[in-house]
């Protein structure tokens, strides 16, 4: 009897080390699934970054090109109406000029 005691004290302790090896083992797992984890996170927030910062450039890079793209079409435009009524700004300003000249000289200052 006391021999059967015996391998039951001893079956229990074998069942108690396999159980904390075992508990040991699960831990390890889970602490590399843990960090594993951690590192793709790391890995595709860094991913991430680079693409947002990429994104961003080629956005300021087509915004300032759609920005010259804008100025270069105004200064044709404004180039196309000055020629256009060339004609009509000159005697405009002759019309200006001799206005003021002839106020000049109605004051007496001419």
């Amino acid at each position: 009897m006391k021999r059967i005691i015996e391998e039951v004290f001893q079956a229990e302790e074998k069942v108690g080390e396999i159980l904390k090896a075992a508990r040991n083992k699960a831990s390890e797992i889970r602490l590399a699934a843990d960090k594993e984890a951690s590192e793709k996170t790391a890995a595709a927030q860094q991913q991430a970054q680079e693409l947002i910062q990429t994104t961003l450039v080629a956005a300021k890079e087509e915004a300032e090109r759609i920005r010259q793209e804008k100025l270069s079409n105004a200064q044709q435009d404004k180039n196309e109406i000055m020629q256009k009524n060339r004609e009509k700004i000159d005697k405009l300003v002759e019309e200006i000029c001799g206005i003021v000249l002839s106020t000049k000289y109605e004051k007496g200052e001419g």
